[in-house]
């Protein structure tokens, strides 16, 4: 069984030495433990410190990509080395590498696909209350879209089996943590929160640098991967709202007409017409969005599929970040029918 952590990192010279000396290198349970490391395209001595730290791999971004790429990256990189479960954490050393046996045991026990962290934000002296306040609504907003019933569903602190990670595909370009649970919930794996300990914050987040800015992008990821996942119930409710308010105006058409003689007010039938038409036409397009849904599903399975095929191949790291595919040598059969030919 082998366990690999993978740690996301964007300009973390300061914090990496910690963070890497944090993790627990023998766990019961598991046969190895590595570290990767994910340079996010770092313009600082990240890699040096990473490589000075002991890690196992360096998986290198040319620029900066964002945290979800890193994640993604990461995710391909340890399946690829032959991961039986991931953990993934941060570089700026705020989740305690001490948890991560309590983080895993529910996958070693087959209770879980997906384990997240909970850092208990509401009673976590490491936390400002913005941030605790931020963390306790985006959380229960995740949990009504996803279906689940995470109390941290933001924390990056997460521990994936290998099946699930090769059933994830992330496309945010945001946002990996509210992604994950809405794609986890919507193909019913087995998720499992467990409480771990946070250190002390050594820098102000980058998600929270412009908390305006943070809470747009977190709604647009929450409602594109939503819609994603339900595009007849949120095309629905949009058709119903505006189907609701063109009969406002054709109520007022009615009651006018019969109560005047059928006089005036057309401009209400034609602005509730209107309305009941667009509301009509949302149901369609939601309709032709659940087929297209459909559609993605075999995709997905699709892609899982390719996925496996390529895990046969063996990956040979040549430098820093670069891996080599290594075609496994034909059986000895096979080469006797080429030969034939």
């Amino acid at each position: 069984m082998k366990l690999i952590v993978q740690v996301p990192c964007f300009n973390e010279e300061a914090t990496l030495l910690r963070t890497v000396a944090d993790i627990p290198r023998t766990i019961p349970g598991i046969d190895s433990v590595e570290v990767l490391i994910i340079d996010d395209g770092s313009t600082d001595r990240t890699v040096e410190v990473a490589l000075r730290a002991g890690v196992d791999h360096v998986v290198r971004h040319k620029t900066n990509r964002g945290l979800a790429e890193a994640f993604r990256t990461g995710i391909d990189a340890c399946l690829s080395r032959g991961a039986d479960i991931i953990v993934n954490t941060d570089g700026d050393n705020q989740y305690a590498g001490r948890s991560v046996p309590d983080l895993i045991q529910p996958i070693l026990e087959h209770r879980a696909d997906i384990v997240i962290g909970d850092r208990q934000v509401a009673k976590n002296p490491h936390f400002v209350w913005s941030k605790k306040w931020l963390q306790a609504l985006g959380s229960f907003v995740v949990r009504r879209l996803s279906g689940t019933a995470v109390p941290d569903a933001v924390s990056g602190f997460r521990a994936i089996s290998r099946s699930a990670a090769l059933q994830l595909n992330i496309v945010s370009p945001f946002s990996y943590t509210i992604e994950m649970l809405i794609q986890a919930g919507k193909q019913r794996m087995a998720l499992v929160s467990v409480p771990v300990e946070t250190n002390q914050v050594t820098r102000h987040s980058r998600l929270f640098s412009n908390v305006p800015l943070f809470i747009l992008h977190s709604s647009v990821t929450m409602l594109r991967i939503y819609t994603m996942y339900h595009p007849l119930r949120m095309f629905s409710y949009i058709g119903a709202v505006l189907a609701l308010v063109g009969l406002v105006p054709i109520v007022r058409f009615l009651y006018f007409y019969f109560s005047s003689g059928g006089a005036g007010h057309i401009q209400s039938l034609v602005l509730g017409g209107s309305f009941l038409m667009m509301g009509f036409v949302a149901i369609l397009v939601g309709v032709v969005a659940d087929l297209i849904n459909f559609n993605r599903r075999l995709v997905e399975l699709t892609l899982q599929k390719v996925r496996d095929l390529e895990l046969d191949i063996k990956r040979e790291p040549e430098s820093e970040g670069d891996t080599a595919l290594v075609a496994k040598p034909a059986p000895p059969s096979a080469l006797h029918r080429s030969r034939g030919r």
